[in-house]
């Protein structure tokens, strides 16, 4: 068989960059035959076994040491201890459940805009990477502050093994934080200043009628649900109580007096069982971004739960992060990793 010069540049580029993904993507690629199927969810017998379950919470805490070992010589070459300052537009539960630590700046102003707010921040500095000249360094395959959500879905895929080069890839979501920059982070060019995964990506939204997100997602090698729904919503009471919503929410408008707050927003939350068993191909790849609180009829209390029916969909995938401990912990990971980059100024 013969290759063109570039096609086996190509290759090797490939090869180097999977060679640090780890001894198990190395493993796989120098033998793709028993250990591939294996690797893939499949035993050399060929008997079909659960999904590798991806342990967010161990990945992250894997990156987490790396990063302390990271501060630790920054600080020992005579540098500042990075300090990490976040404002929090309004009141989201996903941060408490995966941050825990941002302020609540909305509720002092009668008014406050998120992209106003996103473009205040010195794009150096913007960690959660949502400042326009992120993102459009982002869009140009350029180095820039990543987005945390999609950053940790990215390492996750990298870290794992997963292959992304010529595969079909179903992105469900759309957002500006997660849907859109995980979707350009998987089929942006791998050579270029900052590698992406050379997949063929197909984006569906809320919009996208559920009998054609099936025809998609049938044939994806990979699957990221990152789904989100907007309800207008206005509500009242203590500043505590609308602290303790289960629900995540995009504030809009806020009007306060000493004991009241009104606030104008749209109810933001994933969509429970959006990916069921039947919508999946075998062996398929699927990574769950979702954030939902439903009602578990065993306990009688409040769960936390994705956009994938995770029981019935590792019966089938090769591998699937699991909610809560899946890309939760991979992104407070990588915000982490994100502050330490901007401390270091290797970026800007």
């Amino acid at each position: 068989m013969t290759v063109s010069a570039r096609a086996f540049w190509l290759l090797r580029g490939r090869l180097g960059r999977v060679s640090a993904l780890g001894r198990s993507a190395a493993s796989l690629l120098a033998a793709p035959g028993t250990a591939g199927r294996a690797f893939r969810g499949f035993r050399s017998s060929g008997l079909r076994h659960d999904a590798i379950i991806i342990s967010g919470t161990e990945m992250a805490k894997q990156i987490q040491k790396e990063i302390q070992r990271g501060v630790e010589s920054w600080i020992s070459l005579g540098n500042g201890r990075p300090h990490l300052s976040i404002i929090l537009v309004g009141d989201n539960p996903a941060s408490h459940t995966y941050v825990r630590k941002k302020i609540k700046a909305a509720a002092a102003v009668d008014h406050v805009d998120e992209r106003t707010v996103c473009n205040g921040i010195a794009p150096e500095k913007d960690v959660d990477g949502f400042h326009i000249i992120n993102i459009g360094r982002l869009c140009l395959d350029q180095h820039s502050l990543i987005p945390a959500t999609a950053s940790a879905v990215w390492e996750i895929i990298k870290r794992t093994g997963i292959e992304t080069f010529g595969k079909n890839v179903v992105v469900a979501g759309r957002s500006k934080n997660a849907g859109m920059p995980i979707a350009m982070l998987l089929h942006t060019d791998g050579e270029h200043e900052r590698p992406g995964g050379d997949a063929t990506v197909t984006i569906a939204h809320r919009y996208t009628p559920k009998e054609q997100l099936k025809i998609h997602t049938l044939l994806a090698d990979v699957i990221v649900v990152a789904a989100v729904v907007f309800t207008p919503l206005t509500l009242s009471g203590s500043l505590f109580h609308l602290h303790n919503l289960p629900v995540i929410f995009i504030v809009r408008e806020i009007q306060k007096d000493a004991a009241q707050v009104v606030v104008h927003l749209e109810k933001c939350f994933g969509i429970p069982k959006l990916i069921t068993s039947d919508m999946v191909k075998e062996g398929a790849a699927v990574i769950d971004v979702g954030i939902n609180y439903v009602h578990d009829p065993m306990t009688g209390k409040t769960k936390l739960v994705g956009d994938v029916d995770f029981e019935a969909v590792k019966k089938k995938a090769s591998f699937i992060t699991p909610v809560p401990g899946g890309v939760g912990p991979m992104t407070v990971a990588m915000l982490l990793k994100n502050t330490l980059l901007a401390a270091k100024k290797i970026i800007y």
